[in-house]
């Protein structure tokens, strides 16, 4: 009905031309015009959890001693081009342990609505943060290991996700298929509820899956393994939910700023309330990126998780009916590990580079061999990704 008496669009008069769209903006359509970008931007960064909050939230703190980044910039024309030109809104590069380029959209772009310290939404980098959130808790003790079965939540009883292994939910390999894909339901229902969704929590989504068949155990990218994953962790750790939160990202980070999931508004924990929706500010996500870095480096038993993950990669092939344009890191990673990308293109698979994807041109790749970093944020992929992501990963300097 919201749709349906065009309540998603303004009642007001205004100078912008902005096309509307029933979700958000589609990843292969024509270059949007800067109003419709300015209209997606509104939805990334104010609606739905600041304006009128349709979400709660599981908030952590920021870091008392946050991490300080060392700095030798360089200038990028071409990354400047890119921020006057695209979609793109900020622009990250870490090598040698330090931020070689840091670049931001201008003022007369999109800089007079968002600033540095702007908490900017993950889409579907939020699923390798969750992940991450199950390392810590794998380590904590909460979690024997990645080869847990799920056999132990009553919410999922009855469904095919009942007695799976937590990793084949990490790697996507549930095996339904038949049931889900990306952000939909099979079944004639999707996971976003419109453009601000992710408003219902596991006991209402789990009904689709009531006596559900567990199908072949190949790649099947799906938010709601992602759920699952993350309310999982929710479910072992119980009243100490939000440590885990705080020593994964207040601690072991050491954010600057808050960081965010959502939270579904007037659940409970018992009913899986938590969502893989994440937002942090632009050096946060770097810094969320150089713990992982740390962890792997260091060999601790977080790094340990990482490497595990890496070490049982699967190749994405069977996907390839589903994927995106070809100008998308999806298309760039054939491989997949725990919620990462990896298998990049004219990069050795040996080689330990992993990648975070979300809709919209939300990047971090990681480079854990030769550690180096590169983070990007925007509204729409139309800046180029090969030249400004993949390049500097594959060949560094």
């Amino acid at each position: 009905m919201w749709y349906y008496n065009k309540c998603d669009q303004p009642q007001y008069e205004n100078n912008l031309k902005i096309k509307f769209y029933n979700g958000w903006l589609p990843e292969e359509t024509e270059k949007p015009n800067f109003g419709t970008l300015l209209f997606e931007l509104y939805k990334f960064t104010y609606s739905p959890y600041r304006d009128k909050p349709m979400v709660d939230v599981y908030e952590v703190k920021p870091s008392k001693k946050p991490y300080k980044f060392k700095s030798k910039l360089k200038e990028d024309k071409y990354i400047d081009k890119q921020l006057n030109k695209t979609s793109l809104i900020s622009y990250l590069r870490f090598e040698d342990n330090k931020i070689t380029i840091d670049k931001f959209t201008p003022e007369d772009r999109f800089g007079k609505f968002i600033n540095q310290d702007t908490k900017l939404r993950s889409m579907s980098v939020g699923k390798t943060m969750a992940s991450y959130v199950a390392g810590h808790a794998i380590c904590g003790g909460y979690i024997d290991s990645i080869n847990s079965r799920l056999n132990d939540w009553p919410l999922i009883e009855n469904t095919l996700y009942y007695d799976q292994k937590l990793f084949d939910l990490l790697n996507m390999q549930a095996g339904d298929e038949k049931y889900v894909w990306s952000s939909d339901f099979l079944l004639g229902s999707s996971f976003e509820d419109g453009a601000d969704g992710h408003t219902k929590d596991i006991s209402q989504y789990i009904t689709y899956f009531k006596n559900s068949k567990k199908g072949k155990s190949e790649f099947n990218y799906s938010a709601f393994a992602t759920q699952l994953i993350l309310n999982y962790v929710l479910f072992k750790t119980g009243d100490d939910f939000e440590k885990i939160l705080e020593k994964t990202f207040n601690k072991k980070a050491k954010i600057k700023d808050s960081v965010i999931f959502w939270k579904v508004r007037n659940s409970s924990k018992e009913k899986g309330n938590a969502n893989i929706m994440f937002y942090a500010t632009r050096y946060d996500y770097l810094r969320i990126a150089k713990a992982m870095l740390n962890d792997w480096k260091k060999d601790t038993c977080v790094g340990k998780y990482l490497k595990t993950i890496f070490e049982n990669r699967i190749s994405k092939d069977n996907d390839k009916k589903r994927q995106r344009g070809d100008r998308t890191q999806w298309n760039f990673a054939s491989g997949y590990a725990g919620q990462f990308q990896t298998h990049y293109k004219g990069i050795s698979k040996k080689r330990a580079v992993m990648g975070m994807h979300g809709r919209s041109g939300q990047h971090i790749v990681i480079d854990f061999e030769r550690s180096r970093i590169v983070v990007t944020n925007a509204l729409y992929e139309d800046f180029n990704y090969k030249k400004i992501v993949y390049d500097p990963i594959k060949k560094g300097k």
